[in-house]
Order: structure tokens, then C-alpha cells, then sequence
């Protein structure tokens, strides 16, 4: 069974077992699938150097747009522009913390380093955002429903299912922020 993580003299440490640890690297594994960019084969060379895709539109899948928002709600034409100009960029980011993220799968205890625990940030975020959709938490009540499900016996369905995993992942990521809070506070 999972251990949160904690700030102790070696850093942040957890413990993950190898079943939980075979279930983030596939969650991660889709995110990332999910954030890979689709290939142009007229792709100017100097424009992806420089990180600008001007052929990026709006993703239709909302788990994706939730990873990738537009910046101005009511204005299309600046949520566009922004989103040529950032979105490659943005993408990388996220990819590179997921595959940072996922290299620490390896083994049943995790040591992070503070750059590690920033990719197990943004990773558990990411997948979490992607859970959220999922199960269409829109509200409070919404969360409510989804963490009232805590018994992995009773997951009769997909949505069950992706409900304890959604509550797996929020407290683990949880006691990540909390472990990295208590590294920033002065020692005494």
C-alpha cells in the first residue's frame, strides 16, 4: 500500500507499490499521448525552433482543453493567437514533467530532489485534470460524489473506477504539496 510523502532528513520520500506504481506510468503514459502534437509535414523548421505553431487550433477534447485553456474566455481571436504562440512550448513543459515523473516509477521508494518533486507536482496535476474531466466534476458536489467512492471492492463500473483512482492520485499529490511546504519552512 502507497505511503505518503514526507519531508524528512533524506527529502521527500514515498512509497509506491508496484501495482500503484504500474497504474501512474500508464495514466502518465496517456496524458503524455494525449499532449503530443500532431506533426505537420510542411512545418517550417525556423518556426518550430523558436516554438510557434501556427497551425494550432482549439483541442476538441475537453480533458486536452483543460490541459491546454484558452486565455481570454470571450475572445477567440486572442485565445488563438496566445495559444500559437505558447502551446508547443506549453506541451514540452507538461511532457517533460510527466517523463521526469515517470523515470521515479522505478522503484518502490521515491527520493525527490526539489526539481523532482516540481515534475510529481505538475505530473499528478496534469493526470488529475484528465481524471477530473472524465468523471465530469463540474461543482462541489460533483468532488463530493467522486470522493465519497473509497472502497476499491465496490468499483463495479468505469466510473467507480476512475473515481478511486481521481482520489488515489488527489492524495497523493496532496501530501506531495504538504511535504514540499514543510521543506520551504525554516529548520529550527
Amino acid at each position: 500500500m502507497a505511503k505518503a510523502f514526507k519531508y524528512g532528513l533524506k527529502g521527500i520520500t514515498g512509497y509506491l507499490e508496484p501495482a500503484e506504481r504500474e497504474l501512474l506510468r500508464s495514466l502518465i503514459d496517456d496524458v503524455i499521448s494525449m499532449l503530443q502534437p500532431a506533426e505537420s509535414a510542411s512545418e517550417d523548421p525556423l518556426t518550430a525552433l523558436i516554438g510557434l505553431d501556427m497551425n494550432v487550433q482549439e483541442p476538441s477534447d475537453r480533458a486536452l482543453r483543460r490541459l491546454l485553456p484558452n486565455v481570454a474566455k470571450d475572445d477567440d481571436a486572442a485565445s488563438l493567437e496566445f495559444r500559437q504562440l505558447t502551446e508547443r512550448s506549453l506541451r514540452e513543459n507538461k511532457i517533460g514533467a510527466l517523463r521526469a515523473a515517470a523515470l521515479g516509477l522505478d522503484t518502490n521508494e521515491l527520493v525527490l530532489s526539489p526539481a523532482d518533486a516540481r515534475h510529481w507536482s505538475q505530473a499528478l496535476n496534469d493526470v488529475r485534470l484528465v481524471l477530473a474531466e472524465r468523471l465530469d466534476i463540474r461543482d462541489d458536489a460533483d468532488a463530493e460524489h467522486v470522493h465519497a467512492m473509497q472502497d476499491w471492492s465496490q468499483a463495479e463500473d468505469v466510473e467507480s473506477y476512475l473515481a478511486l483512482v481521481y482520489n488515489f492520485t488527489t492524495w497523493l499529490q496532496e501530501s506531495l504539496v504538504q511535504a514540499m511546504l514543510q521543506s520551504m519552512e525554516p529548520s529550527a
